[in-house]
C-alpha cells in the first residue's frame, strides 16, 4: 500500500465519523483541545511563580506580597487541574461511545453490502480471510479512533501550544529544543517507515492463518480419516512462522522507537538546561516576541516544556504503527466495501394476485399461493413456470467456456431431468436460472420474459433449491424450516416436514421440532439435514423446484419415504433434477444427458432405453461418462 492510498483510507476514515456523529464529533475535539490547553498553560504559571519566588528572596520585604500572588496563582492551578480531570472523562466516555458506534456501523455496512455481492466472489475468497475482515482488520480501527486520533489531536495541540509559549519567552532556547525535535521526526520517519511495510504484511498474514485453520477445522472428519495431521501441522507451522517473522519484524522496528525518542528527549533536556544557564548567568541577550529578558523562571519553566514537548512528540511518534496497521486493515476493508455488488437491472417483480371467475387477475397483499410477474407498466404476466434456454454458451472464466449451444425447455409442471458425469454442467444449468451468474451468449426466458429483466430478488423467490450441501443455522428445528418462508406458522412447518418425511425422525428428537441445532446441525445425519432442507424448500411453496442430488444422502429405504414426499411437492410445479441415481429421474417428462458441456441425447426414459445410446448404457452400467 502506497502512501497516497494510505492518506486516502485515512481521510475517508474521518469522512464516515463525520457522516456518522456530525455532532459528537466536533463536541469531542473540543473536549481534547481543552485537555490539551489545561496541559500547556501551567507552563506559564510555573514561570511567573518561580520568577515571584526568586524576586522575593532578593527582597525580603515584599515576600508577604508575593505570596499571596503565589497563593492565588496556585489555586487558579489546582481549579484549572480539576477541569482538566473533568473533561479528560468525558472526552474519553465520549470516545468510547464514538468508536464502538462507528465499529458497529462499519461492520454494518460491511455485512449488508456483503449481502450483495456476487456469488463469484464467495467462490473465489477463502471464508477465513472473509472472516478476518470483522476481527483482525476492523480492530485495528478501534485501536486507531479510540487511541490514535484523540493521542494525534491532544499531542499535536500540546506541541503547538508549548512552542508559542517556547517563542514567547526565548527564541534561542526554541532553537535548540526545535533542533532536537527534527532529530526525532528524522528518526521517527526511518524506524516508522521500516516498520509500515511488515505491518501491512502482518494484517494479510493475519488473514492467511485464519483463513487455513477455518479451512482445517471444516474439514476435519477427512483430515483425520486420512491421518493427514502431520502434514496440517507442517502447513499451519510455515503460515505460523511466516506471521511470526512478519510481526517480530515489524514490532522489533516499532518497539525501538520509543526508546530512542526518548532518550533523545532526556538529552535535549540536558542541553536545554545547560545553554539556559549559560544565557543566564551571562546575561546574554534575549531574543522573544514578549521582549522580557532571561530569567531564572524563564529557564526552569522550559526545563518543564522541553521534557512536555519531547514526551508529546514522542507519543505522536508512536501513534505511527497504530496508524500504519489501521491503514493496512482500512484497505482490506475498503476494498471489500468497494466490491462491485451483483449487476441487477431488474424492474419485472413477483407478485402475489388473486384470480376472478371471469379468468382475470389482479394484485392482492395476501399470500393466495398465486404469483404473477409485474411489468413497469403495471400489467400482469401469470407466473407458470415456463423455463427455456435458446443457443445459451457459458463461462466462469472468459475465453473459457463450459456450455455449449445449450437450448432446452421446460413447460409448466414438467419434470426435466439431468444427467450426466460429475463436471458435465448439470449444476451450472442450474445457476444460469436462478441467475447466480450470468450467460455469455443466447437467452434465459421465464415465463416469456428475459430473466436479466427480472429483479434477481424476485426471481430467486419464484424458486426453490434442495443443495447436496446442506446448510443449516444455529436454531431450533422449527426455525430452521421456518427459514425457507418466514411469515409461515408452526403448523405450516409441521406440514412441510411431513410433506418431505422428516416429521417422523424430528419427532422422536429430545425436543421435538424445539430442539436446538448448532455447528450445521452436527448432531443429525447426513439423511436427517437433507430431509429439514426439503422441509425448507416445501414451507417456501415455491412454483419452480431446483433439486440438485436431494436424495444423494438418503439411504434406499428413506429415498422411498422422501420419494413419496418429494412426488407430492412437485405436483403442478416445474422441476428441475439433477441425480445420479437414474432411479429417481424415470418419471421425468424429458431428461438430458450431459456431457463436457454439451447435451448429447434428451428425450423420456423410455425412449432413451429404446435408443440404446449412452443413457441405455448409464443405466444398465456398461459404461459411466467422462
Amino acid at each position: 500500500m502506497n502512501n497516497n492510498s494510505r492518506k486516502g483510507n485515512f481521510k475517508r476514515i474521518l469522512k464516515m465519523l463525520f457522516e456518522f456523529y456530525p455532532a459528537l464529533v466536533p463536541i469531542t475535539i473540543v473536549c481534547i483541545l481543552c485537555s490539551a490547553a489545561a496541559a500547556a498553560i501551567p507552563d506559564i504559571f510555573i514561570k511567573e511563580i518561580t520568577d515571584l519566588i526568586d524576586g522575593a528572596i532578593k527582597s525580603s520585604t515584599a515576600w508577604s506580597d508575593a505570596s499571596n500572588a503565589i497563593t492565588l496563582k496556585m489555586t487558579f492551578l489546582i481549579v484549572m487541574y480539576v477541569v482538566a480531570i473533568s473533561i479528560t472523562i468525558l472526552y474519553t466516555q465520549l470516545m468510547a461511545y464514538i468508536t464502538q458506534g462507528f465499529l458497529f456501523k462499519m461492520r454494518r455496512k460491511m455485512f449488508d453490502g456483503m449481502q450483495n455481492l456476487p456469488i463469484k466472489f464467495f467462490d473465489t475468497h477463502k471464508h477465513g480471510d472473509i472472516m478476518s475482515y470483522y476481527t483482525n482488520d476492523i480492530d485495528t480501527l478501534r485501536q486507531l479512533i479510540s487511541q490514535s486520533l484523540p493521542a494525534l489531536i491532544r499531542s499535536g495541540a500540546i506541541v503547538i501550544a508549548v512552542l508559542g509559549i517556547m517563542l514567547w519567552y526565548s527564541v534561542w532556547l526554541t532553537l535548540v529544543i526545535v533542533a532536537g525535535v527534527f532529530l526525532m521526526l528524522f528518526v521517527s520517519k526511518k524506524f516508522g517507515g521500516g516498520s509500515a511495510k511488515y505491518f501491512i504484511k502482518q494484517q494479510k498474514l493475519w488473514a492467511e492463518s485464519e483463513a487455513y485453520m477455518q479451512e482445517v477445522m471444516n474439514g476435519q472428519k477427512v483430515v483425520k480419516v486420512f491421518c493427514h495431521e502431520k502434514e496440517c501441522q507442517a502447513e499451519f507451522d510455515r503460515i505460523n512462522e511466516d506471521l511470526c517473522a512478519g510481526s517480530t519484524k515489524a514490532n522489533a522496528y516499532a518497539n525501538m522507537l520509543g526508546p530512542i525518542i526518548m532518550n533523545i528527549g532526556n538529552i535535549l533536556l540536558v542541553i536545554v538546561a545547560i545553554v539556559g544557564s549559560v544565557l543566564f548567568v551571562s546575561q546574554a541577550n534575549n531574543v522573544s516576541i514578549s521582549g522580557e529578558v532571561l530569567a531564572i523562571g524563564t529557564v526552569a519553566a522550559f526545563l518543564n516544556m522541553t521534557r512536555q514537548f519531547t514526551s508529546n512528540v514522542n507519543q505522536l511518534s508512536q501513534q505511527i504503527n497504530a496508524i500504519v496497521m489501521a491503514m493496512a486493515g482500512a484497505g482490506r476493508i475498503f476494498n471489500l466495501m468497494d466490491t462491485q455488488p451483483e449487476d441487477d437491472n431488474g424492474t419485472v417483480t413477483l407478485v402475489n394476485v388473486k384470480t376472478e371467475s371471469d379468468g382475470s387477475i389482479h394484485e392482492t397483499p395476501e399470500h393466495t399461493g398465486h404469483w404473477a410477474w409485474k411489468n413497469t407498466d403495471g400489467s400482469l404476466v401469470l407466473l407458470r413456470g415456463d423455463v427455456r434456454f435458446n443457443n445459451v454458451n457459458f463461462g466462469y472464466e472468459p475465453n473459457k467456456e463450459v456450455l455449449h449451444d445449450i437450448t432446452l425447455y421446460a413447460k409448466p409442471g414438467h419434470k426435466v431431468a439431468f444427467v450426466g458425469a460429475t463436471g458435465a454442467g448439470k449444476t451450472t444449468i442450474t445457476n444460469l436460472i436462478n441467475r447466480y451468474y450470468d450467460i455469455s451468449k443466447g437467452e434465459i426466458t421465464y415465463d416469456g420474459i428475459n430473466v436479466r429483466d427480472i429483479k434477481k430478488s424476485d426471481l430467486r423467490r419464484s424458486l426453490g433449491i434442495v443443495l447436496q450441501d446442506t446448510n443449516l443455522f444455529t436454531g431450533t428445528v422449527m426455525e430452521n424450516i421456518r427459514y425457507g418462508n418466514l411469515d409461515a406458522t408452526d403448523e405450516e412447518c409441521r406440514n412441510a416436514a411431513v410433506l418431505a418425511g422428516a416429521d417422523s425422525f424430528i419427532c422422536r428428537l429430545p425436543k421435538g421440532y424445539d430442539t436446538e441445532l448448532s455447528n450445521n446441525g452436527a448432531n443429525l445425519s447426513q439423511g436427517q439435514r437433507q430431509l429439514i432442507a426439503i422441509a425448507r424448500a416445501a414451507v417456501a411453496d415455491p412454483p419452480v423446484m431446483i433439486l440438485d442430488e436431494a436424495t444423494s444422502s438418503i439411504d434406499t429405504h428413506t429415498e422411498a419415504i422422501v420419494q413419496r414426499g418429494m412426488d407430492k411437492l412437485m405436483e403442478g410445479r416445474t422441476v428441475f433434477v439433477i441425480a445420479h441415481r437414474l432411479s429417481t429421474v424415470m418419471n421425468s417428462n424429458v431428461i438430458m444427458v450431459l456431457d463436457h458441456g454439451k447435451i448429447i441425447e434428451r428425450g423420456t426414459h423410455e425412449m432413451l432405453i429404446d435408443a440404446k445410446g449412452v443413457y441405455y448404457q448409464l443405466y444398465t452400467g456398461a459404461f459411466e461418462l467422462e
